[in-house]
């Protein structure tokens, strides 16, 4: 399985320039199970990089571009009466997809957000009283443009908690940048990217994760690191019990890509900020951004070896 995931990595690297670190963590992701959200400013790769996702994996895909006047009805589907056939028949929405780009999902209203939040946590969706199971995997990559742009709907605590990992796409080094200056013209384009790895490498990615071990000082460490969120008062509140569930699961599954079936403290610790830092806020923030970087105080301050 191993193979499969470099070569899975080395595909979407031919489109998404200098960033194995990001493609890693959405591998994780999405093998853990979890949902994943992009925060970064327009242009930075994060739909190349779904696209690039969902064709290695062989997965069908869905765009929802979230607008102000987007209803749940547009996400979910809606039901009609056929006067052909007499009777009322489901259109399902784009949400009928294995891996869904939820497009800038701060600019639609809360009502329209909580549509999609709620397929995310119950895998089905409820339309006009009848409930149809989600496909599987079923995965959401959800952007959002930094809440100091124009026109955003911040989403709530209670619902970023819901996304497993958070992460930035970033600027490109110089060398990634360079190279896509080059080739700006002639740059492969995701239709021509490789399939390697399907839903049943998924299944059982997930199915496997539950086989690693994570000793005793691996979930001290895990328990010492959430109470120092909890403890320390420069935290507005401290990492949920989700969280930590979330830390432990994201760690075991990075250590399932390395093909080992025990999780090490690297293993925490590389999966440590995109688990904690959107679920983290500073006491000093008034403005209601999320705390950044302050994982780094916890891998500081935090000791692997407890006393």
């Amino acid at each position: 399985m191993q193979d499969k995931i470099e070569k899975a990595v080395s595909e979407i690297g031919k489109v998404v320039f200098g960033k194995e670190k990001q493609i890693r963590l959405s591998l994780c992701c999405l093998f853990a199970g979890g949902h994943l959200l992009m925060e970064d400013k327009p242009g930075m790769g994060k739909t190349t990089l779904s696209q690039a996702l969902a064709k290695v994996l062989g997965l069908q895909y869905s765009r929802i571009q979230f607008t102000s006047d987007l209803l749940p009805a547009d996400i979910l589907g809606v039901t009609i009466y056929d006067q052909n056939e007499a009777k009322f028949s489901f259109h399902p929405g784009p949400v009928f997809s294995n891996l869904i780009l939820a497009d800038e999902i701060n600019r639609t209203t809360p009502k329209t957000q909580s549509a999609l939040l709620e397929a995310m946590e119950e895998k089905q969706v409820s339309v006009d009283g009848d409930t149809r199971a989600l496909p599987d995997p079923f995965f959401v990559i959800a952007t959002q443009n930094p809440t100091s742009f124009a026109g955003t709907y911040p989403l709530p605590e209670s619902q970023l908690d819901r996304f497993l990992m958070r992460m930035k796409i970033g600027y490109p080094d110089p060398s990634a940048e360079r190279e896509l200056l080059k080739n700006s013209e002639q740059r492969m384009g995701v239709e021509e990217l490789q399939q390697c790895l399907d839903a049943d490498d998924i299944a059982s990615m997930r199915k496997r994760i539950n086989e690693v071990h994570a000793t005793d000082s691996i979930l001290d460490y895990i328990q010492r690191l959430v109470a120092y969120t909890r403890q320390d008062d420069k935290f507005t509140f401290g990492l949920s019990p989700r969280g930590a569930i979330s830390l432990i699961r994201s760690a075991k599954t990075w250590a399932l890509m390395d093909e080992r079936k025990h999780v090490l403290p690297e293993d925490v610790q590389m999966v440590l900020p995109a688990v904690t830092d959107h679920r983290l806020r500073a006491v000093t923030d008034s403005s209601g951004r999320h705390a950044e970087e302050y994982s780094q105080r916890l891998l500081m301050e935090v000791d692997i070896v407890g006393e």
